[in-house]
């Protein structure tokens, strides 16, 4: 460790030149992220036109006290599904279990909005549910039977949490593979039955990742705005949306924007104390076989009905639904404007993969070289914009890009008589820079991640043998941390191909992609006409599924 220290701290002094090129790369990179966040609160201390008092005498309660309900209905319903699942499939014996290990993550293919107009489709009063029960029971009209409003805040909370629940599934689960043999065996040496091991053991273990899971659907809660809108759920989402362009009060949505930037540095906070004081290490025993209990008669059936029933509601109808409806439009794919909304989806999604790849190297490396508290700080900042709602993030971003193009062209037209009209706000770099900030947190995490498994004494025989630090990123380390950089990088291909707020908003004029595209026909009650492109959107998300699923479950083998 002291000669490690030692040549870190002679590289820095040898080479200063080096040393500012990454310091003030990687904190030009969290200033561009703190930009949209600043602007935000700039513009709601500042508005041209003070709305907040009026916003708070009629609309903002409704708005928060209905997000708070939304929050609190997904958050139970996805932790009790996802825990109870994940204990399932990791500790028990049953038939199906191993399909159910990455079924299970399927509705995490799903966006919300797209399985909200599947059931809507599926449940509403001319739907063929309501159609076949009044055609059974000979019922006439609305009046002669009572059905559960789908379009409500009860329905927003259950679409949401059919495709939420992976999110607590996915760490629950590798928590309890981590989980040491020997304390079961404890407690159940004491008396415990599998049950109670369950609530005296496991389930007190894993309640960090309980709580990191909760804060991550309740995050994705509040950003969700398809959803909302399509049921009219009056949440602060929707009511930043409306506020603006219905509005007309920029100034109005920017504060209501920072009240949820409020909401979500609050959720972080409440994170990280609920987990603070709890620390568990690897024991012995952590590597050896999992011990499982095997289930047989009615408890394997009712095991088997409980990890199905997400699976059956959060993916295979909605994928069904899509399915059906798209075989009876395949001449979609001929279209122009199908296959152009496509392109867009792709070349936006693709671009904002790579340039938060590269922004990720960049800062996860500098981290490597230069251990300065500064440094680790910039670059911990900078992956702060997967906090910020995509309806915020748009705020954030047109601002300081209008800014920027109203000054040159004031400037164009005052000096040289002509309009430069719009260099960057409503064009695509808009919606490429949103996605950038908000989905860079997952390139870098995945980069560290893979770049902490390298071992430094790789890093010192490359600087022995006369490579500089780029050299040794480009020639030593990028082979070896090629696996993490590609699945880090589908993963935010597929969360760009499924953000609907920031998009929406940011579009230039006459260009979809196809979440807006699922969305405009979808509101207009033409579910059939968009299915491919949902189905597209879906079946892209499969994919970083599966690996995800495939690497926790590699991490423990079972008896």
């Amino acid at each position: 460790m002291n000669a490690r220290l030692n040549a870190e701290i002679n590289t820095s002094i040898s080479n200063p030149a080096g040393l500012w090129r990454w310091f003030g790369s990687t904190w030009l990179v969290a200033l561009l992220v703190a930009l949209p966040v600043l602007s935000v609160f700039y513009l709601a201390l500042f508005p041209k036109e003070n709305i907040w008092a009026h916003l708070a005498d009629t609309v903002l309660p409704v708005y928060i006290i209905t997000t708070l309900e939304l929050m609190i209905g997904v958050g139970v319903l996805a932790v009790g599904m996802g825990v109870i699942s994940a204990w399932l499939v990791t500790m028990c014996r049953f038939p199906g279990k191993k399909y159910f290990e990455w079924a299970l993550m399927l509705p995490f293919a799903v966006p919300a909005y797209v399985i909200a107009y599947v059931y809507t489709d599926l449940l509403e009063y001319a739907g063929p549910v309501q159609s076949a029960l009044r055609e059974i029971f000979g019922w006439q009209t609305a009046r002669d039977y009572w059905f559960p409003e789908i379009r409500s805040l009860g329905g927003a909370i259950l679409m949401l949490a059919f495709v939420l629940y992976p999110y607590v599934y996915l760490l629950v689960r590798a928590s309890f593979l981590e989980q040491s043999n020997s304390l079961r065996d404890a407690s159940r040496l004491l008396g415990c039955s599998p049950l109670q091991s369950f609530f005296r053991i496991s389930l007190p273990i894993a309640r960090p990742a309980i709580a990191v899971g909760l804060a991550l659907v309740s995050m994705e809660t509040i950003n969700d705005f398809g959803t909302v809108d399509f049921f009219a759920v009056k949440s602060m989402s929707a009511g930043i949306y409306d506020t603006w362009l219905n509005m007309g009060n920029l100034g109005g949505s920017a504060q209501i924007a920072s009240l949820m930037m409020f909401f979500v540095v609050t959720l972080i906070l409440l994170e990280r104390l609920a987990r603070a004081r709890q620390k568990q290490f690897n024991s012995s025993d952590r590597f050896k076989a999992l011990d499982t209990y095997k289930l047989s008669g009615w408890k394997a059936v009712l095991a088997w009905s409980i990890c199905a029933l997400p699976i059956l509601l959060g993916f295979l109808i909605p994928v069904l639904i899509l399915g059906s409806y798209a075989i009876q439009h395949l001449d979609q794919l001929d279209q122009e404007n199908f296959l152009t909304f496509a392109g867009n989806s792709f070349f936006l999604s693709a671009t904002a993969a790579l340039i938060t790849i590269a922004i990720a190297l960049l800062l996860a490396y500098s981290k490597r070289l230069y251990h300065y508290k500064s440094l680790t700080a910039a670059a911990n900042f900078a992956s702060l914009g997967y906090a910020m709602p995509g309806a915020v993030l748009a705020i954030g971003v047109i601002i300081p890009l209008a800014t920027f193009d109203n000054s040159v062209d004031g400037f164009m037209r005052e000096h040289f008589g002509i309009s430069t009209g719009l260099l960057l706000s409503g064009t695509t770099f808009a919606i490429i820079f949103a996605y950038s900030v908000r989905f860079l947190a997952v390139s870098t995490g995945a980069v560290e991640s893979s770049l902490s498994k390298i071992t430094p004494t790789m890093d010192m025989a490359s600087r022995s043998l006369g490579l500089s630090p780029m050299q040794t990123l480009l020639k030593v380390h990028l082979p070896l941390i090629k696996g993490g950089i590609f699945s880090a990088g589908l993963v935010v291909f597929v969360d760009c191909m499924k953000e609907l707020p920031a998009t929406l908003i940011l579009r230039p004029f006459n260009y979809d992609t196809l979440a807006t595209f699922v969305y405009q026909y979808a509101s207009d009650e033409m579910l059939e006409e968009c299915s491919l492109a949902a189905l597209l959107i879906v079946a892209v998300g499969v994919i970083p599924v599966i690996l995800l699923t495939r690497t926790i479950t590699s991490t423990r083998a079972e008896s």
